[in-house]
């Protein structure tokens, strides 16, 4: 007569089985199973206590090893931590909601993700206790750049912690600063930056296209999203950077000039990068991502998916085969923690709408700081 075990995977633990995992324990457990063991090998009297027997004689040694490796995984398992910096509050509601965005981003990571992470979060700006970094892996900056933009006046910190191998991502405006020192700075931290009359952001819908051969890209066939995407960055001499995401600007995909030059317009029709990633001398790792302006795309699956895939590569973790798992965002969930800013509108889900504006019109070069004709 075949017995059904009451069995269930580990680590659940569904016998009163000690659970101290000393050798005084385990050598207790056997010696009390061995002992019932025996009483019933020699009774005999039926199938039925051999069977039983044999069943306590793998229940014992399941639970003692099951036990075992839930003890070591747990404790070799150290969550590794993560700070994010949103920046202060910038531009209409509904645009650089940084404060909302890395809300969405570490709910994703810490409650959603499967993986072993520890979130730390320091709003609207650089954080005034710096202990915040202690054992962190890497820094993630969603926020405004030049004269607003978190670092300011941290350099020195900034880089003692990338000296250190701590990985640093820089999203949407966080990816620009003044060329000159700030300028090595990024170029040393991320492998490039955003350089004001030399690089571009003007608001276009590209069919993205992805390095498959790196982790970030993981789990992501591709996506369009429109957004204020910036291109043609000023790379470290020579290149140190690795292209993740590109796409390709034309006349017939921006939907809006904002800042515009020379070299943005000869790149029409090329392929440009708009995420990249780098692997430092320093054993860290760099990033920069330069779509974020509208908080509406963070509900795109893919869009959502290959930040958290390069939040999580940053940081020196294993990006899944299938990439990093988050759940879908809902239109209410966009709406939470907005900043107040003077007129709050209210953020819908993306459409096929933001896909299709029609194109802008060609306009004069513009940048800050222009030098006057």
């Amino acid at each position: 007569m075949p017995i059904a075990l009451p069995f269930k995977e580990c680590p659940i633990e569904t016998h009163s089985f000690p659970t101290n995992n000393s050798p005084i324990a385990k050598t207790t457990l056997i010696a009390t199973h061995m002992k019932i063991l025996e009483r019933l090998i020699q009774s005999r009297k039926n199938s039925v206590a051999t069977a039983a027997a044999m069943a306590l004689a793998a229940l014992t040694l399941f639970s003692t090893s099951c036990s075992d490796s839930a003890t070591e995984m747990a404790e070799t398992v150290e969550p590794t931590k993560i700070v994010f910096i949103s920046g202060i509050p910038s531009h209409p509601s509904g645009q650089h909601e940084f404060r909302a965005g890395v809300i969405l981003l570490a709910r994703a990571l810490e409650e959603q993700s499967g993986l072993p992470l520890e979130i730390a979060i320091a709003h609207h700006g650089w954080p005034e206790d710096e202990s915040i970094f202690d054992g962190a892996k890497a820094v993630i900056i969603y926020s405004d750049g030049n004269a607003r933009h978190p670092v300011n006046e941290h350099e020195a910190k900034m880089d003692e912690l990338v000296d250190n191998g701590v990985g640093l991502m820089c999203m949407h405006y966080g990816v620009e600063v003044p060329k000159g020192e700030q300028g090595e700075y990024f170029k040393k931290w991320i492998g490039g930056h955003y350089e004001a009359a030399y690089s571009a952001n003007p608001h276009w819908s590209p069919e993205v296209e992805l390095n498959a051969d790196h982790p970030i890209s993981r789990g992501v066939p591709g996506f369009s999203a429109n957004d204020e995407w910036y291109y043609n960055m000023r790379w470290a001499s020579p290149k140190t950077a690795a292209d993740i995401v590109t796409g390709t600007p034309t006349r017939e995909n921006i939907n809006r000039y904002v800042h515009w030059n020379q070299f943005a317009e000869k790149l029409l029709g090329t392929k440009q990068t708009i995420m990249w990633a780098v692997e430092r001398p320093d054993g860290g790792r760099g990033i920069g991502f330069t779509g974020g302006h509208w908080h509406r795309n963070w509900a795109i699956d893919d869009f959502r998916k290959v930040v958290l895939n390069a939040i999580a590569w940053v940081a020196d973790i294993e990006v899944p085969e299938s990439g990093v798992s988050s759940e879908a965002i809902t239109e209410a969930q966009l709406n939470e923690n907005l900043d107040e800013k003077k007129q709050m509108l209210h953020v819908a889900l993306p459409s096929e709408a933001d896909l299709t504006q029609p194109a802008a019109k060609p306009v004069p070069y513009k940048w800050p700081g222009m030098p006057k004709p």
